[in-house]
C-alpha cells in the first residue's frame, strides 16, 4: 500500500485521545514497533525474551496490558496458539495486527525429517490464510519480512493514531535503512561459511540460514520446539557421526539437555544462537542487534 493511499484511509479509521496502548508478543516484534513508535510511545511485551515463545504462562501484569490494549501486535497463531484465546478474549477491543498474514513477505515450509536437503532458497510470497498449518512461523529471522513488516506497523499505528502518524511513517523508513545495513555486514561476513555442516537444537532458523545461505544439516527438535523421540536421537548421533559437523546449537530459551545427549562423545563444539534476545537490551535497536549476534554466534563457532 502507498503512503499516500495509507494516508487517505486514515480519516476513516478510529482515534484515540491519546497514543495508543500498543501490546506485542515476543522482543523481536516488540523492537520493531519500538522502532516505529519512537519519540511518540512505547510498546508492551507479553513474552519476556527469555521464555520461548511456544509455551509461556502469561503473568497477571501481562494479561492486564492485553486488556488494555488498543492496539495488537503478534506474529500469529501459528507461532503461538496458545495466544489466541487471550488475544480474543482479553484483547477483544483491540485492533489486531497479525504479521504472519502481511502481504509480501517470504513464507518457508517447516523441514521435516532428522536431516534436511539443502533450502533452493525459492522463497514463497504469502497470502492470508494460505498454508498455515504449513509455514515455518519463525518469520522475524528473514530481515526482508521485518522491513515489510515496519511498514505493516506503520500504518496500523497511523489509522489508530493519524496525528502521528507522519512520525511513524519517518521511523519505519529509518528503520529499514537500519535493517538493510546490518543484512549487507552479515551476508558479507557469513558468505565464507556457506556449505559449513553445523545442527540446531531447535529448527527456528530457517529463515535466517536460507537468507544468508549458511544451513543447518539437521535439528534435535523440529520447528514446533516439541521433544524428539529416541529414534531421531539415535538417527542425528548417526548422522553427527558422519557429517563432520562442525558446530551444534543451543539456544537459551530452551533446555539444551537434549543436545547433550545428541553430542555426548563426539568432537563437536556447542554455540549459542538465541532467536529472541535473551541478553539484548529492549527497544528500537533490538532487533538489528539480534541479527547481529546470531551472525557473531555462527563466525565464532563455524570458523576454523
Amino acid at each position: 500500500m502507498s503512503r499516500l493511499l495509507a494516508m487517505l484511509l486514515i480519516t476513516a479509521a478510529p482515534v484515540y485521545a491519546d497514543v495508543p496502548k500498543v501490546v506485542t508478543d515476543i522482543a523481536p516484534v516488540h523492537a520493531l514497533v519500538a522502532q516505529v513508535m519512537g519519540g511518540v510511545g512505547t510498546p508492551d511485551l507479553i513474552i519476556p525474551p527469555n521464555a520461548s515463545p511456544h509455551g509461556y504462562a502469561m503473568r497477571p501484569s501481562e494479561a492486564r496490558d492485553l486488556a488494555q490494549a488498543d492496539v495488537v501486535v503478534w506474529v500469529g497463531p501459528t507461532l503461538t496458539p496458545w495466544l489466541q484465546d487471550p488475544i480474543d478474549t482479553l484483547g477483544g477491543g483491540a485492533t489486531h495486527v497479525v504479521l504472519a498474514e502481511a502481504d509480501g513477505i517470504n513464507v518457508l515450509p517447516f523441514r521435516t525429517g532428522e536431516a534436511f536437503e539443502s533450502d533452493d532458497h525459492d522463497h514463497e510470497h504469502a497470502d492470508v490464510g494460505e498454508g498455515a498449518e504449513q509455514t515455518d512461523p519463525h518469520l522475524w529471522l528473514d530481515p526482508e519480512n521485518a522491513s515489510v513488516w515496519l511498514t505493516v506497523i506503520a500504518n496500523a499505528l497511523a489509522k489508530a493514531d493519524p496525528e502521528n502518524a507522519e512520525t511513524y511513517y519517518d521511523n519505519a523508513d529509518q528503520g529499514q535503512v537500519a535493517i538493510a545495513l546490518q543484512e549487507k555486514a552479515i551476508a558479507a561476513r557469513l558468505k565464507p561459511l556457506a556449505g559449513t555442516p553445523f545442527i540446531v537444537l531447535h529448527d527456528g532458523f530457517h529463515y535466517f540460514e536460507s537468507h544468508f545461505g549458511v544451513e543447518a544439516i539437521a535439528a534435535v527438535s523440529a520447528g514446533d520446539a516439541a521433544k524428539p523421540g529416541a529414534a531421531r536421537i539415535a538417527s542425528l548421533r548417526a548422522e553427527l557421526a558422519e557429517s563432520g559437523v562442525r558446530c551444534a546449537f543451543t539456544e537459551p530459551q530452551i533446555n539444551t539437555s537434549l543436545l547433550d545427549t545428541v553430542t555426548e562423545g563426539l568432537d563437536v563444539k556447542v554455540g549459542i544462537l538465541d532467536p529472541i534476545g535473551a541478553d539484548l537490551t529492549p527497544g528500537p535497536g533490538q532487533y538489528t542487534a539480534l541479527l547481529g549476534a546470531m551472525a557473531d554466534s555462527m563466525v565464532a563457532c563455524l570458523t576454523k
